[in-house]
């Protein structure tokens, strides 16, 4: 983990804008410790996120004394555990919880996120070859006619063959490449594949931008539409969580509006800690 030390190295020198709450600014070393505990993809976004953490912790500590929560409890203001800012959630973002109507016209409407699709389970042998070469491609139809021609004649080869000849890391498992459901796999692979009845082999070579493929259905599991009664908690849980959250954020951008902040733009934030 980076040293607050070492954080402050890496950003001396850059075009740092200073942040202020209410006219005091936040020092960059604190910035710089805070940075530890928001892992990036860059400094400058570890930055972001450190300034957005200190800001909200800065005005939920504030207004939690305001209102004279906690003064009695030790309260550490570099804690993201401040027991004050618990009582101030606690007290000022409340959400109802979703009754069943609510939780109800939420299934209703993302019935396609609850049913679970069918699922075919498949095996396949891929001669691998790129869409340009046009050499290898012809070859791997031949081979794949040559292959099929076989199959045809034993089945039960599927595995042995897929083991000699696939490029695909499934031929270690004979081809195998298990349960998938549509939008899974690419639309040229789906279309042939959701044609077949169980334990049928295509008897034409797929073509796909990996290369020239020979598939074989070994059998199809139904989907299943989702019954409301066992998700109704698991709906009602997501649904109050989001509400907390749009809550909480709502409540931050007016505790936002109402101090001045210099330097970064409250608004444009993203986080869990405002969402």
């Amino acid at each position: 983990m980076m040293s607050a030390q070492a954080a402050v190295e890496n950003v001396a020198g850059q075009d740092l804008v200073a942040v202020r709450i209410d006219g005091v600014e936040i020092p960059e070393t604190e910035i710089a410790r805070e940075m530890q505990h928001h892992p990036a993809s860059s400094l400058a976004e570890a930055r972001h996120l450190a300034i957005q953490a200190l800001i909200v912790r800065h005005l939920l500590v504030s207004e939690a004394e305001r209102q004279g929560l906690g003064a009695d409890v030790g309260a550490d203001d570099d804690s993201v555990d401040d027991p004050r800012i618990a009582m101030l959630i606690e007290r000022e973002v409340v959400t109802p919880e979703p009754d069943e109507i609510t939780c109800r016209r939420y299934f209703d409407n993302n019935r396609q996120q609850f049913d679970r699709p069918d699922r075919y389970d498949a095996s396949h042998i891929l001669l691998a070859s790129p869409p340009d070469d046009t050499e290898a491609r012809d070859a791997g139809r031949l081979m794949a006619r040559d292959l099929i021609a076989k199959l045809q004649s034993e089945p039960h080869l599927f595995a042995e063959l897929a083991l000699a000849h696939s490029d695909c890391p499934s031929r270690d498992q004979g081809g195998h490449l298990g349960l998938v459901s549509r939008g899974e796999t690419i639309p040229e692979f789906e279309t042939y594949l959701f044609s077949l009845k169980p334990g049928e082999l295509c008897l034409a070579p797929i073509e796909t931008r990996y290369g020239v493929h020979i598939i074989k259905l070994d059998r199809k599991l139904p989907g299943e539409a989702a019954e409301f009664d066992a998700l109704r908690d698991q709906i009602g849980e997501y649904l109050r969580l989001r509400s907390r959250h749009t809550a909480l954020r709502q409540y931050l951008l007016l505790l936002a509006g109402q101090a001045r902040i210099e330097g970064f733009d409250m608004e444009a934030a993203h986080s869990p800690l405002v969402q």
